[in-house]
């Protein structure tokens, strides 16, 4: 049986076929991933959040070299957000019957503790219907850092404060050695994963990522995959409770110190990897595909390359923005449900968990005159 066969049969990949399949061709591992794909989520249906992504902070002591969104506390752009300013933020949300803030800043050393349990309660407080999935594990590090608490007790109190989740930031390439040479300061993977473990014994939200394109090998964007892959079985085994899905995307470096000295990724690539991960990841039955990264056509494509969800709407993001110099950082519920649609899928938004809300009039959101759309 050739590696192909055995992951559609759903046999579980060693490191040395997941890096074998880089040297097969492209469409042969496209068609096995959209074949898993189909056996794995709903055939017809394709997902997609409406969220907003809130940076309360701009403030941050880590200075990954990829980041072009980061500031000191002296430069005259930073900032910190009051809780007044992110109310405003998910009002607009609200509005157009969003779900989630997906919130997270820099590494702020100056934030007292009760800046960021008081900002939990008010949103709770203000904003009952929101989810709240806050605070990458490199914050939570900080956390530990600058408060003397552990990552436990930490996670604790945030969760007491209205806390529903942590986002999986801070992913990147969870090999050391490709960490340390872009951001020597950042998380290192054993705390990545120390600090994911704890919110899923807790019950929360997480969810995996991974990003391509700092020069890392095939055999190291292997391991990555599967160490994500045993942290899910780890979880699922001792607590119920893994990732909700996968997520991954391209290394934006135009405006960053990394620019001309790391390749980044293109589309052939970044679908390839994507293919790849449905193919490692027997385990995860979510996969998005990522648009702000490699753009709507790309990320369309990405359909029929493993992915099962669009991503969300994101409303502001500035992050992966910032590095890569485009405008890419919102999109609309109406851009969303025509790629999908275009795609030959149903529509469908979802939450967190990847649990089906409701079922769009394609319709009605493509031709608010009132004229048919035809069918896919």
């Amino acid at each position: 049986m050739d590696v192909l066969d055995k992951a559609v049969s759903g046999e579980r990949l060693s490191h040395a076929e997941i890096t074998s399949l880089y040297e097969l061709p492209l469409g042969e591992v496209a068609a096995a991933a959209h074949q898993v794909r189909l056996q794995k989520a709903d055939k017809d249906v394709v997902t997609y959040l409406i969220d907003r992504n809130i940076n309360y902070t701009n403030v941050c002591r880590i200075a990954c070299n990829f980041c072009a969104f980061y500031r000191t506390d002296r430069q005259k752009d930073a900032y910190v957000l009051d809780y007044g300013q992110i109310s405003e933020k998910i009002r607009v949300l609200e509005a157009v019957g969003g779900t989630r803030i997906l919130m997270q800043g820099g590494v702020n050393p100056k934030l007292p503790f009760e800046y960021y349990t008081g900002l939990l309660q008010h949103i709770k407080q203000h904003h009952p219907g929101i989810r709240i999935e806050a605070f990458s594990p490199e914050e939570i590090l900080g956390f530990e850092q600058f408060f003397g608490m552990s990552a436990e007790e930490v996670i604790d109190r945030l969760i007491e404060a209205g806390l529903d989740g942590l986002p999986g930031a801070g992913g990147e390439i969870l090999e050391d050695e490709v960490r340390a040479a872009a951001a020597p300061a950042r998380i290192r993977s054993e705390d990545w994963f120390r600090i994911l473990d704890i919110a899923q014994r807790k019950g929360i939200y997480t969810i995996s990522t991974m990003v391509i394109g700092f020069g890392e090998s095939y055999a190291q964007r292997a391991s990555h995959l599967i160490k994500i892959r045993e942290q899910q079985d780890r979880a699922v085994e001792r607590y119920g409770n893994g990732f909700a899905g996968f997520a991954m995307w391209s290394l934006q470096t135009e405006h960053t110190r990394l620019a001309g000295k790391a390749p980044g990724a293109t589309a052939h690539e970044y679908l390839q990897t994507l293919a790849i991960s449905r193919l490692a990841l027997d385990n995860q039955r979510n996969i998005q595909t990522s648009w702000p990264g490699q753009g709507f056509k790309v990320a369309q494509a990405g359909l029929f390359y493993g992915a099962n969800d669009m991503g969300s709407t994101m409303l502001e993001e500035n992050v992966v923005s910032a590095a890569g110099g485009h405008d890419r950082h919102a999109t609309t519920v109406r851009e969303l449900v025509r790629i999908i649609h275009d795609a030959g899928f149903t529509p469908a938004q979802r939450d967190s968990y990847f649990r089906v809300l409701h079922y769009p009039d394609v319709n009605a959101v493509l031709n608010p005159q009132g004229l048919e759309v035809a069918p896919a």
